[in-house]
């Protein structure tokens, strides 16, 4: 089966065609400001190195930064109300509390407060009323709110208040986006509902990207089904990422990731994807990614929905050294994708991390003799800064104090030293350069389950494996191949601040795609 991985990233989009276990093509171009322009050309390099009929391409697996980087701009969101049923419960904390104000004003935003919600174990906290719902969705609609978060305190235990106004909605304002928080977020109101009012805000956006990724991957004449990559590794269709658009924000540390342990053979480890911008730095555990256990912050907002454990620093291909007063600083500022014009390798004018790299004989791009000109001892002062904040950042990622294999991937990996105190050893696979195409083309089909259970003395085991069934039902819903499924997370917290015998389980099964069965776009 032949997959064509495309990752969109913030300096190069990266294209990748892959059969089995083996790449047969791999290509870089330069994002483009509009993002498809950029993939366009990725296409293209790929089928002028590979001479493969676009036609026989049986699957597209793209992560793209559309929607985190809407987000991050304030720009090209809608006007979003959010409604949480919650109250006589809640009012002391409302929808949009702790937002940015750029962000409210972004979304033209508004918040109301519904009796309603339920308790730990599925019981009302308070009835719903319909005619309080009605009079909020008036006044939004009346205030040219275009979609709509709902929330309900509990939700993920017993989404009933949820699913009842989603259909009021559809029956009063059908052209309205609605997304629900227990289909997005986990245990937390705040987080949960954060979630939401983020992906509320990008539907409108969402049905234009992936109407525009659609086309983009027709007109190369490719007939495929289309395939987004998700925040944990795994794939949706299209659809899926039409209405949540969230599930794509971490694709890009996530696909590399993915890619370094497809690459390298390890499946337990820690991976440093250097781009042009930033260096990512992620745990792996059983080949997929250790996902963050706290509340993530995207674009100042608390949320808590499927999000890697990453931690980034300011360091890249084309961050700009200086060597200043205070002292010497790389990054955070960086060319980005200007780097081929604006590098002093290049025949520019900035001294970036990559010309330093050049001048030291660890990279060979651009013209070398336009950097033999810098001062030794600042080409050597600034490699060491470079590996001791990369050190920093893999020693805090690690979970026990003994070294682990290190693997170095991204365009800009020759920054990564070859020794680390952190490290085991530091590997840079073959293809390391598109590492993030190659996870994006590997991903496979993920079913998940996360709420509170009730496991009273003696049902421990039959209640987690009704959770594993459920999540692997899950993937075999989604898409997966049923006879490839595997649950690859179980976690257990026994909630001692509730009454009863609750515990929070969370299950999560992948499996390998089947490109036979349509994808209905049920997903975890």
């Amino acid at each position: 089966m032949l997959r064509l991985g495309i990752d969109v990233g913030g300096t190069n989009t990266d294209a990748v065609l892959v059969e089995g276990k083996q790449v047969l093509g791999a290509t870089k171009a330069a994002t483009s400001a509009d993002v498809t322009t950029g993939m366009v050309q990725a296409i293209a390099g790929i089928a002028q190195s590979t001479k493969v009929d676009p036609g026989a391409i049986s699957a597209v697996m793209i992560g793209t930064t559309h929607f985190i980087n809407a987000l991050v701009e304030a720009n090209r969101l809608a006007p979003t109300a959010a409604i949480r049923f919650g109250l006589p419960a809640t009012s002391s904390l409302p929808p949009l509390i702790g937002w940015p104000q750029r962000l409210v004003d972004a979304i033209q935003g508004r918040s109301y407060l519904c009796h309603g919600g339920h308790e730990y174990d599925g019981s009302q906290l308070s009835p719903f009323d319909e005619g309080e719902f009605l009079r909020a969705i008036e006044d939004a609609h009346g205030a040219g709110i275009r979609s709509f978060a709902i929330s309900s305190v509990f939700s993920p235990v017993n989404a009933e208040f949820e699913q009842r106004a989603a259909q009021i909605l559809a029956e009063q304002l059908p052209d309205a986006a609605v997304s629900l928080s227990h289909e997005i977020g986990r245990m937390g109101i705040l987080g949960r509902e954060n979630a939401t009012i983020i992906n509320a805000s990008l539907r409108e956006l969402a049905e234009h990207v992936t109407a525009g990724l659609r086309r983009t991957v027709a007109e190369a004449g490719i007939t495929s089904q289309v395939f987004l990559s998700q925040n944990d590794g795994t794939l949706m269709d299209i659809d899926y990422a039409r209405r949540y658009p969230v599930a794509t924000f971490a694709s890009g540390p996530t696909n590399s990731m993915r890619g370094a342990a497809f690459l390298s053979g390890q499946q337990d480890c820690v991976v440093v994807d250097v781009g042009g911008t930033t260096t990512d730095v992620g745990m792996l555990q059983n080949g997929f990614p250790r996902e963050a256990t706290t509340d993530v912050s995207v674009a100042d907002v608390q949320t808590n929905f499927r999000m890697p454990d990453v931690l980034s620093v300011g360091i890249g291909g084309g961050s700009l050294v200086k060597d200043a007063e205070i002292g010497l600083r790389v990054g955070p500022e960086s060319v980005g994708h200007r780097l081929t014009t604006e590098a002093l390798v290049f025949g520019g004018v900035q001294l970036t991390a990559t010309d330093i790299a050049v001048a030291h004989g660890i990279a060979e791009v651009g013209d070398g003799s336009l950097v033999r000109h810098l001062d030794r001892a600042l080409v050597t002062s600034t490699l060491a800064n470079i590996a001791e904040r990369v050190n920093d950042v893999v020693d805090r990622m690690k979970v026990s104090a003994e070294p682990v294999p290190v693997v170095a991937v991204g365009g800009g990996s020759f920054l990564v030293p070859d020794e680390m105190f952190a490290a085991s050893v530091v590997l840079r696979p073959d293809h390391y350069a598109v590492a993030n195409a190659i996870g994006a083309a590997i991903a496979e089909i993920g079913g998940e389950v996360d709420r509170v259970f009730s496991v009273t003395p003696g049902t421990r085991q039959s209640v987690l494996d009704d959770a594993r069934q459920e999540a692997v039902d899950r993937a075999v819903a989604a898409g997966a191949d049923p006879s490839s499924v595997r649950v690859v997370d179980v976690e257990e917290v026994p909630l001692a601040y509730l009454p009863g015998s609750a515990a929070r389980i969370r299950v999560k099964a992948v499996g390998t795609l089947n490109v036979e069965v349509a994808v209905g776009g049920t997903h975890a």
